[in-house]
């Protein structure tokens, strides 16, 4: 049987499980995304950008079970004052969030914003399609069509406290599919969070518009000990000085797959994206990310770090694209793994492609073991060799987690971290 007659078969067999919502202002949008995965076929593993990670689990038909464990995680961010929205199971949980009414915002959930005209119209789905070029990324075309529900989050100011959104999931076998629409208004500025495992199986997608002067913070907790499968997708489309800021730590998990797609097209903008994964065992990571310069003296970074051990496997995809006429582009990338033994692997794949002649462009990724010399100096002034190879660890992460502006919600990140590594020497 020919290649593409499997991916067309396994798409049907994929989508017989789904319900396509046809009611209300998103009704179009959802049909449009739903011809974009029969035009494209969901991904496997023969497709460019899927060659180090095996996208089985995450499309097919039946929903891989996931055992539930109780780690505390939705207290992730309990030490800091913030606005509560919770999701069980992809379900929103009215009881345990709190009132959606804060200065500034306006927040609303997809599920109930049935009217004929929204402010979302005008992205839902739109920032998505744009991001499926020049790389199809159909698990986001699935989420656009058959997404139940998720946020809607117009800011219009400056909020005061972060908007939260925590994940539970209680059932072994469930399948969400989450998409949030976030639009800043100009010279407006919010901090969202996102903590917690979703659900056995997870796709979320999230659409960002950054108006001029406008700031996006996102700090984001992925799971813990958790058999997990989940695919994210940010898209993103920066204005004139604006800015977006974004932070992943991932704890555990067996398979997840974080995709990040942004373009600044106003000029002076700035697009950092960073992240920290802790892997042990059974753990799959891949973080694949694409920004597009099209506008003048705009920034962007890009800081993966990954920590893997007892066979654990990490993956980076970063590409920075410099469009004819973004000059004064400042583009920085760097992937790095620190492996703690020799059953593990980090494979990446750094990329650049420039069109522009004034630009400052740089990518390297580099895999290593811990430093043998740092670790006998701190051995040979007391410190147990477990304790020292964390903090060895630690000072290996810094670099990602100083991406992070709000000290209070970096203090929470190490914290997280400090324990996850705590636990491996017990």
């Amino acid at each position: 049987m020919a290649v593409a007659q499997v991916k067309i078969d396994a798409t049907d067999e994929r989508l017989a499980t789904l319900d396509l919502p046809q009611d209300g202002w998103s009704a179009a949008a959802r049909s449009d995304a739903l011809a974009r995965v029969q035009a494209m076929g969901l991904p496997s593993r023969r497709d460019e950008y899927w060659k180090y990670t095996r996208p089985d689990t995450l499309v097919q038909p039946n929903v891989p079970e996931a055992a539930i464990f109780e780690t505390g995680e939705a207290a992730m961010f309990d030490a800091i004052d913030r606005l509560k929205i919770v999701f069980v199971d992809g379900v929103f949980d009215a009881e345990s969030s709190d009132d959606l009414s804060l200065e500034g915002i306006q927040i609303e959930r997809l599920a109930q914003a049935n009217a004929d005209i929204h402010w979302a119209q005008s992205l839902y789905g739109v920032l998505e399609a744009a991001g499926q070029s020049p790389v199809e990324r159909p698990l986001a075309a699935l989420n656009s069509a058959f997404a139940t529900d998720g946020v809607l989050i117009h800011v219009t100011g400056k909020v005061s406290k972060p908007i939260n959104v925590i994940y539970r999931h209680i059932s072994t076998t469930s399948d969400a599919i989450l998409h949030h629409v976030v639009k800043l208004d100009k010279g407006a500025e919010v901090t969202l969070l996102e903590n917690g495992p979703a659900a056995a199986r997870f796709n979320k997608c999230m659409e960002i518009e950054i108006a001029d002067g406008a700031k996006f913070h996102h700090v984001r907790a992925q799971g813990r000990d958790h058999e997990r499968r989940a695919a994210t997708h940010m898209f993103a489309r920066l204005g004139t000085e604006s800015v977006f800021k974004s932070f992943t730590l991932t704890a555990n998990g067996v398979m997840t797959r974080n995709e990040c797609v942004i373009e600044l097209t106003g000029d002076d903008a700035q697009a950092h994206v960073a992240g920290a994964a802790l892997g042990d065992g059974d753990f799959h990571h891949d973080d694949t990310v694409f920004i597009t310069h099209d506008a003048v003296n705009c920034e962007s970074r890009q800081v993966f770090k990954k920590v893997l051990r007892n066979g654990a496997t990490g993956v980076f995809q970063g590409k920075i694209l410099v469009k004819e006429g973004a000059q004064k582009t400042d583009g920085y990338q760097i992937s790095q793994s620190l492996l703690l033994d020799d059953d593990s692997q980090f494979l990446a794949k750094p990329e650049l492609e420039i069109y522009a002649d004034d630009v400052a462009c740089s990518h390297g990724s580099t895999s290593g073991a811990i430093d043998e010399d740092a670790l006998f100096y701190l051995r040979s002034r007391g410190v147990p060799k477990g304790e020292a190879t964390d903090m060895l660890t630690l000072s290996f992460l810094a670099e990602a987690v100083e991406e992070i502006e709000d000290p209070d919600l970096a203090e929470a990140i190490n914290t997280r971290l400090g324990e996850w590594l705590a636990r491996r020497r017990s």
